[in-house]
């Protein structure tokens, strides 16, 4: 369970990096990156950074390639904005939960296409 100031910190740097990714970063990978989850360490050392990008398979190994590139960058930045002793470390991820619920999503709609509810009326 995160604290009240993990909460907050997660808050201000999701913010400030959708901010900074939308302003000042001028690498064309990270084009169509959208930051969907941040959760902080509890000790506010290391940011887990979620994200999200439209496009194929390809297209998601370049977005991480740029953020893991640019994280220097972005921490430095982030430092500036941030007031905490240390700015925690930006680790990137890629959020898979909308693949997620595209796929259950997916296997509802073959179920109801291949078992109909029954209303307990007769077929016939």
């Amino acid at each position: 369970m995160a604290t009240r100031r993990q909460r907050r910190v997660a808050e201000q740097i999701h913010r400030d990096l959708s901010l900074l990714l939308m302003r000042e970063v001028r690498d064309p990978r990270l084009g169509d990156v959208t930051i969907t989850e941040v959760r902080v360490t509890p000790d506010l050392l290391i940011a887990r950074i979620f994200f999200t990008v439209l496009g194929n398979d390809a297209e998601r190994k370049e977005a991480q390639a740029g953020l893991d590139s640019a994280a220097g960058f972005l921490r430095s930045q982030l430092a500036a904005q941030l007031r905490l002793r240390t700015v925690p470390e930006l680790i990137f991820e890629l959020d898979r939960s909308a693949e997620y619920g595209q796929r259950i999503e997916e296997l509802l709609s073959q179920i109801a296409l291949e078992d109909p509810v029954e209303d307990g009326s007769d077929p016939e």
